[in-house]
This record gives C-alpha cells, structure tokens and sequence, in this order.
C-alpha cells in the first residue's frame, strides 16, 4: 500500500448559511462583485429544489434561524435587496406578462418559441429584468408557492421591507400597481368596442358599455387613493362595491360572448380578442384586491402577495402549452359540435337503419371501385411527381364528393364525426338522471353503435368495390384487349400486406387525412356561421332577382347543408392523392392505404396477375385489408376522440371507466358490437340523446 499518495479533499457544498456569510458577513462582498445580482442567483440557486414534482414543501427555516442569529447578515442582506429593487419600474409586468400580446395565433406562438431559445432582455432599470435573471426556470413559480405563508411573513418582518402604501410618488411600488391598471382598463375598452366583439354580443346594443363604466369608476377610486393619506381603501366603500359590479358585468359580457359562439360562430381572430379581455380582467381583479386594507396584517400580506404574483407573471409569460390551449379549446369546441351533430346520421340503431347503413356503403364501394381503375389509368400519363399529385389528387376528390352528395357512405369516413358525438353524449352524461356507472353503461351502448355502423360500412364498401374493380377492368380488356395491371399487379399486392411493405404506416396517415377532413368540415362550418354566409346569400340583391327569392333561399339552405362536406371531401381527395407523390420527391416512402381501395386494388392485382398468385400473398392481401381498416379506424377516431376530449376540458382519466364499461357490454352482449340486438323500449337512454336534436 502507498502511503505517500496524495489526499484529495472532497469539496463541500456551499449552504444559504455560507453564502450568505461569504457575502453578507464582515467582508460585506457583495458590495465588490461585478455583477450585483451574483449573491442574490446563488442563492436561489441554493434554495431551489431539484426535483418539483410530488414536493410538498420548501421550507426556509433554516434561513430564518440564520437571520434570527446574525444580525449584521441580516442587516446587510436586507439592505442589498432594498438597493438593487429600489425605483425598478414594474408595471409591463403586471400589464402585460401572461396576457396575450397580438391577436394572431401563429404570430404568438412563434415568438414565444423564439423566447423561449433566446429569452427577450428588458431595460436594466426594470424589475423584468431582475426576475429574468433569477427565476428564469419556468416552474420557479411552483415551488415558490410551497413556501409556507407564515415563514414568508417571518422573513418580510426580519427583512423590513417597508409597507407598498407609503408612498405613490413615481417608480414607487403603488404607483406602479395604479399605473398598470390605468393601461389593462384602457386597453380593455378600446378593444371591448370593436365590431366583431360587439357583433359577439347583441344583448348589450341598448345598454352603456360596461367596460367603459368600469374604466371610470375604477379611475375615481384610483384618484382618490392618489390624493388620500392612507393610500387605500376599504372594503365597505361604496365605490369599491360599485367597481365590483361593473367588474361582474364585464366577465358576463365576455362570458355571453362565447356562449353566443354556438349561435353566430367565432373566428381565431374574436376569440383571441375575447381570450385577451377575459385575461385582463383576472388580472384587475387581483390588482383591485391591493388596494382593499381591513386590518394591519393586510398590508404585508398585500406586499407578499404581490411578489408572488410578479414572480408568476414573468415565469409564465412566454408559456406555449397553455396559450395554445386556452386558444384552441372553444375553437375546437365549435369545430367538434358541427362534426357531433353530422356524426349522429352515422350511428345505426335500428335493423332498419343497419340495413340502410349497408346500402349506401355499397354505393360508396362502387364509386370507390371505379376509383381504382382510373388511377390505374393516370399512373401510365408521362408527367411529372407534381402532375401526377394532381390527378390523382382530383380522382380522389371528385370522387368523395360523388360519394357525399350521392348520399352514399365511405368506411372510416364516419369515426371522426362520430367520436364527437360519442363525447357530447359523455358530456351531457346521456341521461340527466343517475348514477356514473349508468352513465358509462350507457356511453357502451353508443360505442356499440357506433362500432358496428363502421364495421357494416367496411363490409359494404369491401363487397362492393372487389366485383366493380374486377369487372371495370375486364371491361377494358374485353374491350381493348389491354390489361391494365399487367406491370402492376404485383406492387399493388405487396402494397396490402403487412408484413412486405409499411401498409400499417401508410393506413395510419391516412386515418390522419380523414380526422383532418372532419376538422375542415367542422372549421367551414363554424367560419360560414361567423360569417354569416347563409343570411348573406339569402338577402343578395342579384341573386333574389336573377332567381327569385324561393331559389336563392333554396340555394342558400343547400349552400349551409352541403358546403363544408363538398370543401372536406375535396381536401381529403388532395391529401389522399399527393402524400405518394410528395414522398417521393423528398425521398421517403410515404403512401396512403384505406381500406376500401385495398379491396379494389386486390380485384386489380388478381386480374393483372392472370389469377395466378401465391396462396401465402393471396393470405397476406386480403388480412392486410382487414389490418388497414382497423388501423383507418383506430387513428382517425383516436385523433377525434382525444380532440373531443380536449376541446370539452374532460379529463382524459375519464377514458379508464370508459373502457371497463365498454369492454364489460362486449363481454355480455358481443354481438351487440356487429349486428343491432337492442329493441327500442329497451335503449331509451341512448334514444333520448340521438333524438335531442329533432325534439328541440
């Protein structure tokens, strides 16, 4: 053993209790750093958990004890936070931090990503500043908030901060809570009066604006406490009381505004405008509350609470998730009450209705078999990957289109109106009456529904598209006596099988066109409403005299029914048609698969092949079919559901219930999930749902 070797003496952790006395003890060095913030980020540094989640408490006694026993530390701290906040000003904070910047959506989102790379820098006379540099981690506002109240009072007492009503001279710490309120009720006037927020809310046309009320009342208190000695008020004031009201008013008015949505429609751009004023108007509530002293403790309580709130602000001001959800949920909520509502025509309930489900899933398999001959025809024109996308592109969306004012059905089409309606059923718990468990029962029923309405389209689309697409091209060779697939067959075989080729993969992007094509359905619709479209046809001078106005009624009404559809299917036609064309020219292998093609196709390579292929591929095709129906139907209805889910602020946990209940109703009764067994006077719950529309 070597006993000469050298011992490394392992460095201790600096404690708050060190690092204060490094630079709060008799050395006093902070006065000496180059950077004044140093001593004041090490130690938050200190502070700071590693670890956020499941933590109860921060607990800063050993701080207090610290303070409790030094003195001079204290002393000498207390004046160093003093000195690097004294005259900051803070009012952006508390005017705009948080609260949406611009009313474009795109526009926001990019520069908070942007800032969250590369973080905007204020003046360094701010306060910003200072809370940039220190708590730059966005969830320092979390455990900042488990600091226990009473060790924060103990801590503003050892430190002796002064009370923030002293004094609203400028740059004083009230002066800017009043200076920033000045700016939040201005804006909200301002943007309370424009027209698209007014038109929102017609129930206020014959009344005073109460954002404009609000704005001064709330100046004559701001007035007063500028002028008074006390520089508060109390909570019995009657002008505090009547600010409260016009306050109230204001939310109502935000609050009808979005309920009217359903009624007259709502663009990104309104709702932005609506989202800002509702956001302004929380944060008035808070500073209004400052100004409220009752008992002594008030005031360092205030002063607490302020610091708090400023810390929060600035931490969540260029948060992406949750500007991204407030923004999109009542969109969303429009969007998926459209597709709830055309998603009803979807569930079969009755043998009847079943049957009638069959029918027009056939007719949907014919067109879609004429389909797949004619983009066997329009691989063979000599264009280019951009002319190719084209008529592919149009085929398809021709073809949908055909296949939605025919008033024909397309397998899979269907999952993305109906979730929807399976959530708003869950939402509005399908009966009003009852326990939870009745209410998943009941939702398992619908499920069951919904399943089997899909299950007898792929079954009429699959039974239909096979003999069409074989007869089409025996047609032709007939005819012509030119096979078509004669090069073809065998990739269009290969295409279908599972194990040969990503056929998973590319049915997963094209359930992710059809829960897209929901989303346009549902977004034209909302837009159209907003819009006004329908009135606006209705009452055109030159339509009404060029055909009447019975016609142009008419047109409008078959205008309101069939638009959004006829623009849906023609998006889906161009996604379904040029992703192959696009992977090809950025050399990846991206494709569409759907099942009702397959099926087509299938008929296509048999023939092509002169029927002469393995048993192992003929296998393989025709399982594959059925893996890209099931892969079609589980992503665009996943995407739906989820969306659904979102879009009403139920919590995904719902989804564990939902599925013990559903698979509990598959157990009992699993033909229920392919064929109709329910008799009416035995589904009543379910009836009065699907029905609910018609009764009103």
């Amino acid at each position: 053993m070597n006993f000469n070797m050298p011992i490394f003496k392992v460095k201790s952790k600096p404690t708050p209790a060190t690092l204060l006395i490094k630079f709060f003890g008799e050395s006093q060095s902070w006065r000496e750093t180059e950077d004044n913030l140093e001593p004041l980020i090490e130690l938050i540094r200190l502070i700071r958990p590693l670890k956020i989640k499941n933590l109860e408490t921060v607990d800063l006694q050993e701080i207090i004890s610290f303070f409790n026993e030094n003195d001079s530390c204290r002393e000498q701290f207390s004046i160093y936070l003093k000195e690097i906040v004294k005259d900051k000003k803070f009012n952006k904070i508390l005017s705009d931090a948080a609260i949406l910047q611009d009313v474009d959506f795109i526009f926001e989102v990019k520069k908070r990503i942007f800032a969250k790379f590369l973080p905007y820098q204020p003046q360094k006379d701010t306060l910003e500043y200072i809370l940039n540099q220190v708590f730059h981690l966005a969830n320092d506002t979390i455990w900042i908030n488990k600091i226990p109240s009473s060790q924060l009072e103990e801590l503003y007492g050892l430190l002796k901060f002064k009370s923030i009503y002293e004094s609203v001279e400028p740059n004083s710490v009230l002066s800017e809570v009043l200076v920033a309120m000045d700016l939040i009720t201005q804006r909200i006037s301002g943007r309370a009066l424009e027209t698209d927020v007014i038109k929102m809310v017609p129930e206020f046309d014959d009344y005073e604006s109460p954002f404009t009320a609000f704005e001064k009342e709330l100046f004559l208190i701001e007035d007063r406490i500028r002028n008074s000695e006390n520089h508060f008020i109390k909570s019995d004031d009657l002008s505090y009381a009547q600010v409260l009201v016009l306050h109230k008013q204001c939310e109502d008015f935000v609050a009808k505004a979005f309920h009217n949505s359903s009624k007259y429609g709502i663009s990104l751009r309104v709702n932005q405008n609506l989202l800002k004023i509702r956001q302004q108007l929380v944060r008035l509530r808070f500073l209004i509350s400052l100004l409220i002293i009752e008992k002594g403790n008030d005031k360092k309580n205030n002063g607490i609470a302020l610091a708090l709130h400023l810390i929060k602000y600035n931490c969540y001001k260029n948060n992406v998730r949750k500007f991204i959800g407030e923004s999109t949920q009542l969109i969303s909520y429009e969007i998926t009450q459209h597709t709830a509502k055309t998603g009803e025509h979807y569930i079969t309930e009755s043998r009847k209705e079943y049957f009638k489900m069959f029918r027009t899933a056939l007719g949907g398999g014919f067109i879609v078999g004429i389909l797949c001959i004619i983009k066997v025809l329009l691989s063979k024109a000599d264009t280019s990957f951009f002319g190719h996308a084209f008529l592919y592109s149009m085929n398809y969306a021709f073809g949908f289109i055909a296949i939605y004012l025919l008033g024909f059905t397309l397998a899979t089409k269907q999952p993305a109106m109906t979730a929807s309606a399976l959530i708003k059923a869950l939402e509005e718990g399908v009966i009003k009456k009852g326990k939870d468990a009745e209410k998943y029962k009941a939702f398992a029923i619908l499920f069951a529904r919904v399943f089997r309405s899909q299950f007898i389209a792929f079954v009429g689309n699959v039974i239909m598209a096979f003999p069409v697409s074989l007869l089409g091209i025996w047609g032709i060779d007939y005819a012509f006596q030119y096979n078509i697939a004669a090069t073809k067959w065998e990739g269009l075989l290969i295409d279908l099988s599972p194990i040969h080729s990503l056929a998973i993969f590319h049915a997963a992007i094209a359930g992710v066109f059809l829960f897209l094509s929901g989303i346009i359905s549902g977004s034209i619709a909302n837009r159209d409403k907003h819009n006004q479209v329908y009135f606006r046809i209705t009452e055109h001078p030159l339509l009404k005299r060029s055909l009447g106005k019975d016609r142009t009624v008419k047109l409008a009404k078959l205008y309101r029914k069939r638009w959004a559809g006829i623009i849906s299917n023609f998006w889906f036609g161009i996604f379904m048609g040029s992703t192959a064309s696009i992977g090809l020219f950025l050399g990846l292998n991206l494709d569409i698969r759907h099942i009702t093609f397959g099926s087509g196709n299938l008929a296509l390579a048999l023939y092509g092949a002169n029927y002469a292929v393995s048993d192992s591929m003929l296998f393989w095709g025709v399982f594959g079919i059925g893996i890209i129906g099931l892969v079609n139907f589980i992503v665009s209805f996943s995407l739906s559901l989820g969306l659904a889910f979102r879009s009403r602020a139920i919590s995904l946990f719902e989804l564990r219930f939902v599925t013990v209940s559903i698979w509990n109703h598959f157990k009992s009764r699993p033909i229920s999930f392919f064929f109709p067994t329910e008799k009416k006077n035995k589904s009543e719950v379910v009836e009065n749902y699907l029905h609910v529309e018609d009764q009103k």
